[in-house]
């Protein structure tokens, strides 16, 4: 998997390694039980400090899309189902997103048509 990342970008190089890498698992590039590289071993490859790649790799954990384990290191973790309390949570989370992005693209001049056809775009390319 190729990671996109931007060093002189606005956007934390550790938010957007958190992003490169759930959009992986999302395209089906990174499956299910697959290892990450180490910190160490992103880190020297990406040209960054430790720091930022186990700061990205702390919050994919909490979000619950990797595992991390002293002998195996982090793996992906199986897409699990959310209960409707967190399902309702992150509805609510992702609608918020989404009225964000909403309003930018209204702002920017981009028609309904242009960001409804992004959105599906953007989707099929995760396999759904």
């Amino acid at each position: 998997m190729v990671l996109k990342i931007d060093m002189s970008g606005e956007i934390p190089i550790y938010i957007q390694l958190r992003n490169e890498i759930v959009k992986g698992i999302g395209r089906g590039e990174l499956s299910p039980g697959e290892n990450l590289p180490t910190v160490r071993q992103l880190a020297s490859e990406l040209g960054v400090n430790t720091m930022t790649v186990s700061k990205a790799y702390q919050l994919l954990k909490s979000e619950g899309f990797i595992e991390t384990d002293r002998r195996k290191g982090a793996v992906v973790k199986p897409v699990q189902t959310m209960g409707e309390a967190v399902e309702a949570e992150y509805r609510e989370h992702l609608g918020d997103e989404l009225e964000l992005l909403s309003a930018e693209a209204k702002l920017r001049g981009l028609k309904r048509e242009d960001f409804l056809r992004l959105c599906e775009d953007a989707f099929a390319e995760m396999g759904v």
